[in-house]
Parts: structure tokens; C-alpha cells; sequence
């Protein structure tokens, strides 16, 4: 059982990060500049990632992090190490916050042995916060209050299949087509991974490149609410477990049962 204060103390961290967020967001300046991957990054991301961590540090001090703005600082040897650790993503969809159309979260996840067990998704635009702990459900807290929140399952047709708006590469496209009756949506970040929580859509397929802190977050809600994350061999994410922290091909389904390969 996730205890209730650690649940609470991120909850809190994340809605900060949100806050730094948005101090950039609505100012008049969104200067980017290019990471080593030529991955853009603003003052948005750097503060939200220096608001994590500093609270995470203080929250759970034997608990080492692991974020996007930091991770080429620790080496391999020392993370594989790591039976416990937090895996965040301060900013997660940089390219749609400059495009200012709202579609970005903060992404904050825990994993144990490779598993992401509690995940937190916080939209700085809305403030709406998704969690959930595997096992013991996923929920939805916004303006209205809290819910707890479950995926759609039967999903029946026509489906409705997340599209990411910035990275659709031509094989999930053609994947699409093999689908059969489905409604393509568009949208950015781990919002995806929100939706199919709380059943607003059915599958998000992405064969092209993330990042380990691009899912984590997304998978521990998802798995929370019913659903799933899995390999191209049907297979559960797991995380920190190779010298790479870039993900493989993925499909994530609200109905577990769903003829996903099938569509391959």
C-alpha cells in the first residue's frame, strides 16, 4: 500500500512544477535551445525539473531521482544499481508548450525492480492530476473533486486511437489503416496515457522513439485503471533495465483484450 503522505507530498510537487511551468508559459519570452539529441529545451523545463527534484529530495532523501534534464549526469553503473528510484519527466511534450495549445504534463513516476509501481500526471494548464497506484486503482482529481477512474473495457468499434500530433511516423500510420473502423485523435504528451485511463480512448500505438520518463508515469496509471503497456512482443514495460533509456515500439490499450496483434 502507497502510503498516503508520500502520495500527497507528490501530488503537491508536481502542482509546483506545474506552477514554474506556466510562470514561463505565460511570460513573454519561450527562448529554446537544442539539447545534444537536438531535442528542444526552454526555461520551463530546467525550473520544473530543479522544483522536483529539490522536493523529491527532501520528500523521500534515500530515494535517488532520475530526470530528463539530469540523466546524462548519472552514469550507468551507479542507476543499474538503483532498486528504487523516481523517474520524471519535468516537462513532458516541450514542443507543445511552445506551441502553447495546452498539451503538456509533468510526469512523475516510482519504480521498483524495473516497475513502475505509483504515477503521477499533472496538466499545468488545467491542473487536473491523474494518479494511480497498479492494484489499488488510478483517480482523477481536478476542480470537481476526485474520481476514481477505469479504462473502457469491451472496447467496442468504431476505436478510439491516440495519435501523438508532433512524432506520427509512417508505420504507426499504416498501423492505423490496419486498425479497421477507428477515430484517430490527436494529442500531445502523456495526455494519451490519461485518456485511456479514464476511457476516453482505446489504444495508443507508437512505434518511433521515447524516452523511459515519457511512459513510466503514463504505464502506472494506465495499469492502475485496467489497462496495459506492452512491447511489440506483448511483453510489460520495465524500466532501468538496459544501457539505454530509450524505449522500444509500443502499444498501450485500455482493454487488455483487445486484437492488437492483429494490427502489426
Amino acid at each position: 500500500m502507497l502510503d498516503e503522505s508520500l502520495r500527497e507530498g507528490v501530488i503537491a510537487i508536481a502542482g509546483d512544477a506545474g506552477v514554474a511551468i506556466m510562470a514561463v508559459h505565460d511570460g513573454d519570452d519561450l527562448a529554446v535551445r537544442a539539447k545534444a539529441d537536438a531535442s528542444p529545451v526552454t526555461a520551463a523545463d530546467l525550473a520544473a525539473h530543479r522544483c522536483i527534484v529539490d522536493g523529491l529530495a527532501r520528500l523521500t532523501p534515500e530515494i535517488p531521482v532520475l530526470s530528463e534534464e539530469s540523466a546524462h549526469t548519472v552514469p550507468l553503473e551507479q542507476r543499474r544499481s538503483w532498486r528504487r528510484f523516481w523517474l520524471v519527466d519535468p516537462l513532458d511534450g516541450t514542443r507543445e508548450f511552445l506551441k502553447r495549445n495546452g498539451e503538456f504534463t509533468v510526469n512523475i513516476a516510482l519504480i521498483e525492480d524495473g516497475v513502475p509501481v505509483f504515477g503521477v500526471i499533472q496538466s499545468p494548464v488545467s491542473g487536473a492530476v491523474w494518479h494511480g497506484v497498479p492494484g489499488q486503482g488510478a483517480f482523477r482529481r481536478d476542480g470537481d473533486g476526485e474520481r476514481r477512474i477505469a479504462t473502457r473495457s469491451p472496447a467496442t468499434a468504431p476505436l478510439r486511437v491516440a495519435a501523438s500530433r508532433s512524432h506520427l511516423d509512417p508505420r504507426t500510420a499504416a498501423l492505423l489503416q490496419r486498425i479497421g473502423e477507428h477515430d484517430a485523435i490527436g494529442l500531445g504528451s502523456s495526455l494519451k496515457f490519461c485518456l485511456l485511463a479514464e476511457g476516453g480512448m482505446d489504444a495508443y500505438p507508437r512505434m518511433g522513439p521515447t524516452s523511459e520518463w515519457d511512459t513510466a508515469a503514463g504505464q502506472a496509471i494506465l495499469e492502475a485503471a485496467g489497462g496495459c503497456v506492452l512491447d511489440l512482443r506483448g511483453r510489460p514495460f520495465r524500466y532501468n533495465q538496459r544501457d539505454t533509456l530509450l524505449n522500444g515500439d509500443f502499444i498501450a490499450l485500455g482493454d487488455p483484450g483487445l486484437p492488437w496483434r492483429e494490427w502489426l
